[in-house]
């Protein structure tokens, strides 16, 4: 994604079912677990890279010590920075008692992290300041150890206001800040009421079902209970992803296939996926069961998970994201004409890379299909040289960008820093045949816009070809999301500024005021949340009309030939992706009424010049 943006965060649960003798004879460790959840971690980085947190719970403790304990970190590399203290605690450790690794009942005793259940996260910030007192996970504590909680997901709510109030908490500045604070406050709030019903025993399919049909939005959280219980759960549409994998020895849970099957080297089968509103419930003896706690609602799991931001080694992911470029074949060959001899293929680095070879397949088939086609009309009517000439017949492929590291712009002045901008990517160079070949590159979605202009376009200039292209993956974003990724402010896309330059262009002002009249009304009667108006703002034009909008947009003043953007469109998106049909930041339809909320004082906010959240 050339526009970076945060998004999602990565959740890492799992609840050994046996001793740690067992795992230091079996395994070789009795760190088996710790060192399972450092890999499952690792294998979720992509997910969160301003901070990370873990927490443990260890069993059958004595009564006065210590059962849990958590550690976060926003480091640069947050993950190794948390587990290096860990294993300092042990290194220190040995000192002392230089076989202790061979004793799983002392380590248990002496390394705090050593539980049986164990939560790791780690978070990309969509709320609060990127410090360490918003890292996941929150913990609750009580001097009744079945009340004590620790709580982490993947998730945004957009209710925190209302959920503050439904449990009688005027929060904090903190807390407002947080909507996992909100959740925490929710959830035990039920968990103190069911463990009164039950003492040491509270139901937590109870104390689940009482919190979530409060909240409005995507999630995916995991908690651990004081008394050994623990679960992981998913909201009703499944917007946010959500995975299991059972075995005699352990109860694993991730926001990723992939990363499971990696870690505890099983197939694909073996890891299965946690359907909508359900929870994965494990008991402090090791017993578990999966619980429908929400009525399941229709799926709206998120399209821009398969998109860009799971990672591709997962195999059903990889095979979408090549049809999302294969996809794009038919409308590329239809704007270069055709012509594969002066047209070169490229793409942005690094997540459109599985889409580009998707998109290059579409262009091998075609030019395979002409190639039968003419070597068929010649009859017989060929030689050697004319049959070898046809059929060497290549698509033209070439790296053209270059992602360099990650530059810092030390000079304040905009003008300077425009001028770093340009260096994030370099090219490289004698690829083109100036002003004759036509460049295609694909990136897998445009947000801003921003990086196009004032770097890509700008640098791929350089190789003065006739044309650029660049293709989308994704269809156009025009709305924002409010259910894990940080996409809050309308003034940010560059569809919607597309859409408002061309109602600036063809006088449509008037309707532009009409609408804000009618969402502050809205605003008035509390009914944001009834219907998405933004939709109206796109409704006068095609979707090709604000793609050749947004083609001048991200287009540099002083740059002399033609600029085009082809963009995925939301029929191909759901044919490539059919188990992830949630495309609200496409088409606007939000699957929950906080949605509408959301991008309706999105709206108002835009109108009224305020650069702030739309939740």
């Amino acid at each position: 994604m050339s526009d970076a943006i945060k998004h999602e965060c990565g959740l890492a649960f799992i609840r050994l079912r046996k001793p740690f003798s067992y795992y230091l004879q079996q395994h070789g460790t009795a760190l088996y677990g710790l060192n399972k959840l450092y890999l499952l971690m690792e294998k979720q980085h992509n997910r969160g890279q301003d901070g990370a947190g873990i927490a443990s719970v260890k069993l059958n403790v004595e009564p006065g010590y210590p059962f849990l304990h958590r550690i976060r970190s926003i480091a640069t590399q947050a993950i190794a920075d948390i587990f290096r203290q860990v294993s300092e605690e042990l290194i220190d450790l040995e000192k002392y008692q230089p076989d202790i690794r061979k004793h799983p009942g002392l380590l248990k005793g002496h390394v705090r992290f050593l539980g049986e259940l164990m939560l790791g996260h780690l978070r990309y910030g969509t709320q609060g300041k990127n410090n360490v007192e918003f890292c996941h996970p929150f913990i609750k504590r009580n001097t009744i150890q079945s009340r004590n909680l620790a709580l982490a997901g993947n998730f945004n709510l957009v209710n925190t206001e209302e959920l503050f109030g439904l449990v009688n908490i005027d929060p904090g500045v903190f807390q407002r800040q947080s909507d996992l604070a909100a959740m925490m406050e929710v959830v035990h709030h039920f968990l103190v009421q069911e463990d009164e019903v039950k003492p040491g025993n509270p139901d937590i399919a109870a104390v689940l079902r009482k919190s979530t049909k409060l909240f409005d939005g995507g999630y995916h959280f995991g908690g651990l209970v004081g008394n050994g219980d623990s679960f992981v759960m998913r909201d009703a549409h499944g917007i946010r992803p959500s995975y299991y994998y059972i075995s005699d020895d352990v109860i694993v849970a991730a926001s990723e296939r992939a990363a499971i099957r990696t870690s505890f080297n099983v197939g694909e089968n073996e890891v299965k996926e946690l359907m909508p509103g359900q929870a994965l419930i494990v008991k402090a003896d090791g017993s578990f069961a999966i619980e429908q706690i929400l009525e399941p609602k229709e799926r709206k799991a998120c399209s821009f998970e398969r998109i860009y931001f799971s990672r591709g080694n997962d195999e059903k992911i990889y095979r979408e994201r090549s049809q999302l470029g294969y996809n794009l074949s038919d409308a590329v060959l239809k704007s270069i004409g055709n012509d594969l001899k002066n047209t070169i293929f490229s793409f942005i680095p690094n997540t459109a890379e599985v889409a580009f070879y998707g998109m290059l397949k579409g262009m091998e088939d075609y030019l395979n299909k002409i190639k039968v086609q003419r070597i068929m009309a010649w009859e017989k009517d060929f030689d050697e040289e004319k049959l070898t000439e046809m059929i060497n017949r290549k698509i033209r492929v070439e790296k053209i960008a270059i992602k360099d590291v990650k530059m810092r712009t030390f000079i304040t002045e905009d003008s300077n820093r425009n001028e770093m901008v340009q260096h994030v990517y370099d090219i490289t160079y004698g690829t083109v045949v100036p002003n004759q070949d036509t460049l295609i590159v694909i990136d897998d979605s445009i947000v801003r816009g921003t990086t196009l202009k004032e770097s890509i376009v700008r640098m791929l200039g350089r190789l003065k070809p006739k044309k650029i292209i660049i293709v989308s993956s994704a269809p156009q974003i025009r709305y924002p999301d409010c259910y894990g990724i940080d996409m809050s402010k309308l003034g940010d896309f560059i569809a919607f500024r597309a859409a408002i330059a061309l109602i600036n262009e063809r006088g449509l002002q008037g309707t532009l005021s009409k609408l804000h009249e009618e969402c502050k009304e809205m605003a008035r009667t509390g009914q944001l949340h009834t219907r998405n108006i933004v939709k109206e703002v796109y409704a006068p034009f095609a979707a090709e009309e604000v793609s050749r909008k947004v083609a001048e947009l991200i287009t540099p003043a002083d740059i002399d030939f033609e600029v085009e953007v082809i963009f995925q469109t939301i029929e191909s998106l759901h044919h490539a992706c059919p188990t992830n049909t949630g495309d609200w930041y496409f088409t606007g339809n939000y699957p929950t009424p906080g949605g509408n909320k959301v991008v309706n004082t999105a709206f108002l906010n835009y109108m009224e010049g305020k650069n702030v959240r739309g939740y």
